[in-house]
C-alpha cells in the first residue's frame, strides 16, 4: 500500500483579518479575500495538491468569538462561545450551526492543522491557547456534559503551525492617535481623497445599532494595545509547533525623520500610515509609542506585526527551522493587503505562499523522522 506523503496529511487553514470573509460567505465567490485580485489563492493551492481552506469568522468580532468560531467550522458543530464569556459580555451563548458543513472533513486527533493569519487573523494565538489548554472560566461554569470540548483543552497536538502575516500581534496604535499626535518639523497634509477612503472603509463594517452586547467583545477593542497585551499574556507557546512571523512595511523616512508611505500603498491606507509615522504617546496601561513604532505597512507598525512582544524569537532561517519560538521572516516590502493579494493594485502571492506551505510541510517531514530513529 502506498503511503500517504506529509503535503496530503496536513490542512492549512486561512483565516482572514478584521472586515474580511471566508469560503461560507457569498462574497467570497465573486471576490476571494485570499488572491483578492490575482484570483482564488485557495483554489489555486488545492489544484496544486494541498488542502486548503477559507475560514469565515466574524468581520468585526473578537478574538474569543472567533476562535469560538473558527472551532465549529472546523469540526462542523455549533457554534459555543462558552457560558461564562456569553454572560459577561451579554449576548447569545450559541451561534450558527455549520453540522454537516464541516471545514475540514474528518477533524480528529490525527488531525494536522497549519493556521495562516491575516492582519487581524493572526489572534488565531487565542485558537491555539484553548485547542491546547481550555479555559478554566469556561469549565468552572460549565456542567461537564455541555461545555464544548475547545474549553477542555487537550487537543493541542493536532495543530503543527501557525503563520501570522501582517499581523498587528501587538496592537494597533492608530487607536492612540486621538490622545498624543505629533506635528513637529513638517505638516502632514493628508489628501482628501485618502481622508474619504478611510472614512468610508473604515465605517463600512462596523456594528450598527446597539444590540446589548458588550463593547469589549469587538475586534477594535481587540486591536488595542492595551488589550491585545493582556491577551497575549495568556497565550502560551506550544514546543512542538513551527511559529511564523511575517512583518510588513511600506514606508520610508523622509528628511526630517518621519515615516511616510511608498509610492503604490494602497490609497485607503495612506492616511493613517502618514499619522503612525509621526505618532509618539503612551497607552493608559503604559505602553510607550515612540519612534520604534513609526515605519508601518500602511495599516499596522511594524514592530506590532513582529511577534508577540516578550515571545520567543529568532530570524527565519529556512535550513534550521525552530519549533517553540517564533521565526521571523524579513520585513515583507509591500502594504498591509500586499500578501492577501490586494484591494485594489493587483499582487500575486501565489509562489510566496506555495514556498511557505512547502516549508511547513518539510520541517513537519524533518520532525518525523527525528522522532522515528
Amino acid at each position: 500500500m502506498e503511503s500517504i506523503s506529509e503535503k496530503e496529511k496536513m490542512s492549512f487553514v486561512f483565516v482572514h483579518g478584521f472586515q474580511g470573509w471566508g469560503s461560507y460567505d457569498k462574497r467570497y465567490r465573486k471576490m476571494p479575500y485570499w488572491g483578492m485580485r490575482c484570483g482564488d489563492l485557495i483554489a489555486w493551492l488545492n489544484g496544486k495538491g494541498y488542502h486548503a481552506y477559507a475560514a469565515s469568522v466574524s468581520p468585526i468580532g473578537s478574538a474569543w468569538d472567533r476562535a469560538c468560531e473558527l472551532y465549529a467550522q472546523l469540526v462542523g458543530t455549533r457554534v459555543d462561545y462558552g457560558a461564562a464569556h456569553s454572560r459577561e459580555y451579554k449576548h447569545e451563548r450559541y451561534g450558527q450551526d455549520y453540522t454537516g458543513r464541516a471545514l475540514i472533513p474528518h477533524f480528529d486527533a490525527e488531525t494536522k492543522l497549519v493556521l495562516i493569519g491575516h492582519s487581524f487573523g493572526g489572534a488565531t494565538n487565542l485558537f491555539t491557547e484553548l485547542m491546547a489548554n481550555g479555559d478554566t472560566e469556561e469549565r468552572a461554569a460549565t456542567i461537564p456534559d455541555h461545555i464544548s470540548p475547545l474549553f477542555v483543552g487537550g487537543m493541542g497536538n493536532r495543530i503543527k503551525s501557525v503563520a501570522a502575516v501582517a499581523a498587528g500581534q501587538n496592537g494597533n496604535s492608530t487607536y492612540e492617535i486621538p490622545n498624543g499626535y505629533r506635528r513637529e518639523g513638517d505638516d502632514v497634509r493628508i489628501p482628501w481623497w485618502s481622508k474619504l477612503l478611510s472614512f468610508r472603509v473604515t465605517n463600512a463594517n462596523r456594528r450598527g445599532a446597539d444590540d446589548g452586547r458588550d463593547a469589549r467583545d469587538y475586534a477594535e477593542y481587540d486591536m488595542h494595545i492595551d488589550t491585545a497585551r493582556r491577551i497575549n499574556q495568556r497565550i502560551s507557546v506550544l514546543p512542538h509547533v513551527l511559529y511564523l512571523s511575517v512583518p510588513c512595511s511600506f514606508t520610508k523616512k523622509n528628511q526630517a525623520g518621519f515615516f511616510v508611505p511608498e509610492k503604490g500603498m494602497e490609497a485607503v491606507f495612506v492616511m493613517r500610515s502618514l499619522q503612525m509615522g509621526r505618532f509618539l504617546g503612551r497607552t493608559k496601561g503604559g505602553v510607550v509609542l515612540d519612534e520604534s513604532w513609526w515605519e508601518n505597512d500602511g495599516r499596522v507598525s511594524t514592530i506590532s506585526e513582529t511577534v508577540p512582544f516578550g515571545a520567543p524569537q529568532t530570524p527565519l532561517d529556512k535550513n534550521k527551522l525552530r519549533a517553540g519560538v517564533w521565526n521571523v521572516y524579513h520585513v515583507h516590502h509591500g502594504d498591509h493587503m500586499s500578501l492577501q493579494g490586494g484591494l485594489v493594485r493587483k499582487h500575486d502571492i501565489r509562489s510566496f505562499y506555495k514556498e511557505m506551505l512547502e516549508m511547513i510541510i518539510g520541517f513537519q517531514e524533518k520532525q518525523n523522522k527525528c522522532s522515528s530513529e
